[in-house]
């Protein structure tokens, strides 16, 4: 490499749009500079990372699956954020070739959501998964003063990962088989309620999220974090009911936005999302 340089990495990588992201970003801005994909297996992890740190030209990496918890320990510092929740997405070398780890998820999952809270007395949010993603967003949730339900096809597991997140009362802890089929509830004005699919169900290759309706708001908003396809069965079947959806590319611009500032020293350059949207989706 003759130029800085940052990377994305995971097993596997070639689905990545990570560089369709930072190289749209470094275009408009004009920095010399290159993003990459790399494919990093569970057994390459440690020595990838112990020749990425003698290179003074690698700025860092946004981590993939699977490696958003196994790179942890190989790293010198953990940001506090990235410790909480748990998982580290984004690694950033420093001058002296220590290696620091960020989750920059939960900033990008928070992101398209800030505009849309109002006045309301209450934030209710009902996040369906037990995986990463799902340790990202509650956590996110949490500290923006939302109260979670956790949905899930296995409670205990969700009890086990988000427990301390959660009420005491075991209502915050739902079975997805025990979701109540029928229309929306009546919507409810004092209540800013948002539900989220934080799993890979919907994804290309996956069965869909068949979700029952019955115990959600009428003016519920529906946020899918899946981007293959992004226009999801799920968003989809939201609106034909009337309710606001946001869709995946929403989080991952958001948390590329985190890092790239964090690789290049820069502020992303938001005026053209609709022009990064579209190449995303062609």
């Amino acid at each position: 490499m003759s130029k800085p340089y940052a990377e994305v990495i995971g097993d596997p990588i070639a689905q990545s749009k990570s560089p369709v992201i930072h190289g749209f970003w470094l275009g408009l801005l004009g920095i010399e500079a290159e993003y990459h994909r790399c494919h990093v297996t569970a057994e390459g992890l440690a020595d990838y990372l112990a020749q990425r740190r003698s290179d003074a030209l690698w700025r860092g990496c946004n981590v993939t699956m699977p490696h958003k918890q196994a790179i942890m320990p190989l790293l010198n510092r953990i940001d506090d954020e990235a410790a909480r929740i748990g998982a580290v997405n984004t690694v950033v070398r420093g001058a002296d070739g220590s290696l620091t780890g960020y989750n920059t998820d939960a900033p990008g999952f928070l992101e398209p959501v800030q505009p849309l809270l109002g006045d309301e007395d209450y934030r209710f949010a009902y996040v369906i998964g037990t995986g990463g993603a799902a340790r990202a967003i509650i956590d996110a949730l949490f500290h923006a003063e939302f109260m979670i339900w956790s949905i899930s096809r296995n409670p205990a597991k969700a009890k086990a990962e988000f427990g301390h997140y959660l009420g005491d009362d075991p209502e915050f802890l739902i079975d997805l088989a025990e979701l109540p089929a029928g229309p929306l509830r009546a919507a409810d004005p004092e209540v800013f309620s948002l539900i989220v699919n934080a799993t890979p169900l919907g994804m290309t290759g996956h069965p869909p999220l068949d979700l029952p309706w019955g115990g959600f708001l009428g003016n519920a908003t529906v946020y899918d974090i899946v981007t293959s396809p992004v226009d999801t069965a799920l968003l989809q079947q939201a609106r034909a009911q009337g309710l606001a959806t946001i869709d995946g590319l929403a989080m991952l611009i958001g948390q590329a936005a985190v890092a790239f500032e964090k690789f290049f020293g820069a502020a992303a350059p938001r005026g053209r999302d609709d022009e990064l949207r579209r190449l995303l989706t062609q």
